[in-house]
């Protein structure tokens, strides 16, 4: 994504008229994809794949504004999203029996029975996901979207709410599967490693706004480069 924005407001910035058409379609295609063809994925890992597409569907939509306030919202997108993947898959990774990994949404049942603090965090992180304030989640998805409505791209900032509406449901369906769903077996104990990076990922997602700030700040120069 870094390149991409590179190339783009770099060496084609002079034609910046023709590749944002291209940029948005890009973006819908991907937001689109990534909402819809989640929604019957079983495997957790398939889930955060198509998942990621939507994301970087978002993030385009940044991409499409061009304009600084568009590419330091992709930057500080990138950034957000980053740390929430790595928590997840921390969880993802710990999903272990003694008969080895298991990938399946189904074998999150129990989990907030059986491990209330990785099911509390592993909630957090798909709420962010999700996009639900006041999780960073959230402001990332806000910075790109209102990028879009000040370069006049409401149709672009419509279909990304609608879509991010609808990829909520999947991330809502892990939760219920976490907290209301029984199992008899659990998971063995998580690595100290793994627990590391859930709970750096967990403490980020949840007081985002208390360094927003400083990291907005971080972005803006970044963003001013290419102006």
């Amino acid at each position: 994504m870094a390149l991409i924005v590179r190339v783009t407001m770099g060496a084609f910035e002079p034609i910046a008229p023709d590749w944002r058409q291209v940029v948005a379609f890009i973006s819908i295609a991907s937001m689109v994809l990534g909402a819809f063809a989640a929604i019957g994925q079983t495997n957790i890992k398939r889930l955060m794949a198509y998942s990621s597409i939507g994301h970087m569907g978002y993030a385009l939509v940044g991409l499409a504004a061009g304009t600084e306030a568009g590419v330091n919202g992709v930057v500080l997108y990138m950034l957000v999203y980053m740390v929430m993947t790595l928590g997840t898959f921390a969880c993802i990774l710990a999903m272990r029996r003694k008969d080895g990994m298991v990938e399946n949404i189904s074998d999150l049942a129990g989990l907030a029975a059986r491990n209330p603090v990785m099911a509390l965090l592993l909630t957090i992180l798909m709420f962010s996901l999700a996009g639900i304030p006041p999780l960073a989640g959230f402001f990332a998805k806000y910075f790109v979207f209102v990028a879009a409505i000040e370069a006049q791209l409401y149709a672009l900032a419509i279909i990304g709410v609608l879509a991010s509406v609808v990829g909520a449901f999947y991330y809502l369906r892990v939760i219920k599967i976490i907290w209301f769903d029984e199992s008899e077996e659990g998971f063995q104990p998580m690595p100290g490693e793994l627990k590391l990076v859930l709970g750096v990922s967990g403490i980020f997602v949840v007081f985002f706004y208390l360094f927003a700030g400083p990291l907005f700040a971080i972005t803006s120069d970044a963003a001013a480069t290419f102006f």
